[in-house]
């Protein structure tokens, strides 16, 4: 059976040179090259839908590929088709640079220039290693192959703006829905999940943070399972230990649990680390929680603008979600996008804060009535982020379909009471 190899190049003259020997070695068969990150991750994606033996057994990426660099998108390519066999190819063959390509999943390097026999013998042995893993996939052993899931951040202009409850409510409802959902506490020295929903809890995003390779199973043993069916990976319990958690392990942890979740809901708090800013900038949906007052929006606009800054995200890819908002406020969602040059959600949350004192009182924000305009407002956000699947027949702005039973919500552009 021929080898399939599929070289994910940005360089022109490089892909000529990856081809053209690629073409010679015996037994191959090289696949339209992909130019970039993007198209890599999507191509592999689309073949993993239909079977795991659609897959390539070899993946050559050069050291040159973008937007994501090499070694990361390897990481990503390894947690999320673990079948498929990585090369790199880089013009540094030090011990170091291996020894780091071997850490991220890649399962051979070769160096450049070329040459037809070091090329041939990696490809043999990957494409061998690669047929050995799908046989044992075979017998039904638990991998990740989803095509990925949609992440989204909440994070705060200040403190006490909402960030939590809304993450939480967010995540409620796409897994009442019919979601496979995670709620990740980033939190990561003052996080509150745990104390909303009464969890008492031994593992945190700490005992994955100094994992090379985040198996399903490494996965499973680190998330708690909520009684709503939320996958909760919670912030440590001793705030010092957050410090543990890397931007490049946020970044392994949230792909791996893209890999395994249909939507990831990260709490970001109102800090921003570098395991925060590494979840914003993976993020499909960044959301910024403010309340209608001075202070709030100004904090608003310096996240924002520290974002691109530091080039995490720009102004016109964050959402503004506007909380305990009234029509007698002076500050207005409009205004807040002049201010902000962000999008605003058409749903605003009404500041109704005695419908939620006892729920957050008690740490069961999950019970709260579906009366509640605050509960309707905010799944009615995650209707209009995109996070739920709307039970058949049910129109726009409907019914969500739960495990409890329907729940309605009303989109509330005003957020009036």
């Amino acid at each position: 059976m021929p080898t399939r190899i599929l070289p994910a190049v940005g360089d022109a003259d490089a892909v000529r040179s990856i081809t053209t020997l690629l073409s010679q070695l015996p037994d191959a068969e090289p696949v339209a090259p992909v130019a970039d990150s993007t198209q890599l991750v999507d191509t592999l994606a689309r073949l993993a839908a239909e079977s795991v033996d659609e897959l390539p057994e070899v993946v050559v990426v050069h050291e040159r590929i973008g937007p994501v660099p090499a070694l990361e998108l390897i990481r990503e390519v390894a947690l999320r088709f673990p079948s498929v066999g990585v090369i790199l190819v880089t013009s540094d063959a030090s011990p170091g640079l291996f020894q780091a390509a071997m850490d991220y999943g890649a399962r051979g390097l070769v160096a450049l220039p070329l040459s037809y026999e070091e090329l041939a013998s990696r490809v043999q042995a990957v494409a061998q290693w690669s047929v050995g893993v799908r046989r044992h996939l075979g017998a039904g052993v638990d991998v990740f192959t989803g095509i990925g899931g949609t992440v989204v951040t909440v994070s705060g202009a200040k403190g006490g703006v909402g960030t939590t409850l809304t993450a939480v409510q967010l995540a409620l409802a796409a897994q009442a829905s019919g979601r496979s959902t995670a709620l990740v506490d980033m939190d990561l020295q003052t996080g509150d999940i745990a104390s909303y929903l009464d969890v008492q809890f031994r593992r945190s995003v700490v005992d994955l943070a100094a994992v090379g390779d985040i198996s399903p199973r490494v996965l499973a043993d680190a998330v708690f399972r909520h009684d709503t069916g939320l996958a909760l990976l919670l912030a440590p319990a001793e705030g010092e230990r957050g410090e543990d958690v890397t931007d490049r392990a946020t970044r392994q942890i949230v792909s791996a649990l893209r890999s395994r979740y249909e939507v990831v809901v990260i709490d970001c708090g109102a800090q921003l680390g570098g395991a925060g800013a590494a979840a914003v900038e993976m993020a499909e949906r960044a959301l910024l929680v403010t309340t209608p007052d001075v202070v709030a929006v100004r904090g608003a606009k310096r996240a924002v603008r520290m974002w691109d800054r530091l080039q995490i995200r720009k102004a016109e890819e964050t959402t503004i979600v506007v909380n305990r908002h009234t029509r007698g406020t002076e500050i207005q969602p409009p205004l807040i996008q002049r201010i902000t040059g962000t999008t605003v959600a058409a749903t605003t949350v009404p500041a109704h804060f005695k419908e939620l004192q006892a729920v957050v009182d008690a740490g069961r924000v999950h019970e709260l009535e579906n009366k509640s305009t605050v509960k309707q407002a905010l799944w009615g956000l995650a209707g209009e982020l995109g996070l739920v699947k709307v039970a058949e027949g049910a129109h726009k702005g409907g019914r969500l379909r739960g495990d409890r039973g329907s729940v309605s919500f009303r989109r509330r552009k005003d957020g009036g009471g």
